[in-house]
């Protein structure tokens, strides 16, 4: 009686094992990504942003997937789009740029929040500082307003004989009226004549690209904006096509044909904001851990374009660059 009690409980222990396995095993955690982009153009940033999470240990497909939304650079999209995401209850929300967090807090209110790029999330007073964020929101920022101060210095150094510049601003950008200010105050300390267009959609970037030929620039800032980053082939056609040295921010209008960028590499803040993901997944709360500023700036020097303009790039700017596209 022994043996078979002994059997019988051995063979309904084996009967239940699989359930209780099945039981323990955890479903991959949930993370939203909203990005004011397009997968086509931005979707070396979401490979940067997985690769970061790999290097912490983490497993696509098993221990987490992503729930993506794009915006194809239409703002109005983002809040419909950061609802949907909310409705799917996410563990946690990576957001860019500063629009798409604004609109991944609204929906979510309770989930943390990680911005991968932009400015500082305290200017948009979703943290309290930059120290102790104190909220649902952290991350990274890419500084791009404190940047600009060097764009007209750099172009110069590229191309001395400038005297009209012109400046194109997204007119729908948090930073527009820092942009206005910075550009007229460089072209004063520069001894050059500033013209400034405004374009907030697709469709009046060639009307503002006429304005300035009409005003007489000879080359063109381009100040960043999730508009114009996403919209820059058509600018650098536009602005090539008028035989005019284009500078920039992020390293992509390099490749896609500026003279020069100068800025901080979006793809190693996007990969920096996996550190976020992961130690709030391991308990951090949001608040609590310090938003980043990035300590690196690349120069990117497009030599290929210098040729097609007919420019001659100084050694002593070359010495500079981070890296040269021949």
């Amino acid at each position: 009686m022994r043996t078979r009690r002994d059997l019988l409980v051995l063979l309904g222990a084996a009967a239940v094992a699989p359930r209780i396995a099945l039981a323990q095993t955890k479903p991959p955690i949930l993370i939203g990504w909203l990005n004011v982009g397009s997968r086509e153009l931005s979707g070396h940033f979401l490979a940067a942003f997985k690769e970061g999470l790999v290097a912490f240990g983490w497993k696509e497909g098993s221990q987490f997937v992503i729930e993506e939304r794009w915006a194809d650079a239409r703002r109005e999209r983002l809040q419909p789009l950061a609802d949907e995401l909310a409705a799917r209850k996410p563990a946690i929300i990576v957001a860019a740029p500063p629009p798409a967090v604004i609109a991944a807090v609204k929906a979510a209110p309770n989930t943390p929040i990680v911005q991968a790029t932009g400015t500082s999330p305290v200017s948009a007073r979703l943290a309290a500082s930059l120290a102790r964020p104190g909220g649902m929101v952290t991350g990274v920022t890419s500084i791009v307003t404190e940047v600009s101060e060097k764009y007209l210095e750099l172009l110069l150094a590229a191309v001395p004989k400038l005297r009209r510049v012109g400046f194109l601003v997204d007119s729908r950008s948090a930073n527009r009226a820092a942009y206005m200010e910075m550009a007229r105050r460089s072209a004063t300390q520069h001894s050059v004549e500033a013209r400034i267009a405004e374009a907030s959609r697709p469709e009046e970037i060639e009307p503002a690209i006429s304005r300035l030929q009409k005003e007489g620039t000879q080359a063109l800032v381009v100040f960043a904006s999730p508009m114009s980053l996403f919209e820059r082939r058509r600018i650098l056609k536009l602005a090539l096509a008028r035989r005019w040295p284009v500078i920039a921010s992020q390293r992509e209008w390099a490749d896609d044909g500026a003279l020069l960028t100068y800025g901080a590499d979006s793809s190693t803040l996007y990969r920096r904001a996996a550190y976020y993901v992961d130690r709030i997944l391991k308990g951090a709360k949001p608040g609590d851990l310090p938003i980043e500023q990035p300590t690196k700036f690349e120069l990117v020097v497009n030599l290929k374009t210098a040729k097609t303009l007919g420019l001659t790039i100084s050694q002593s700017l070359l010495f500079r660059a981070d890296r040269v596209i021949e």
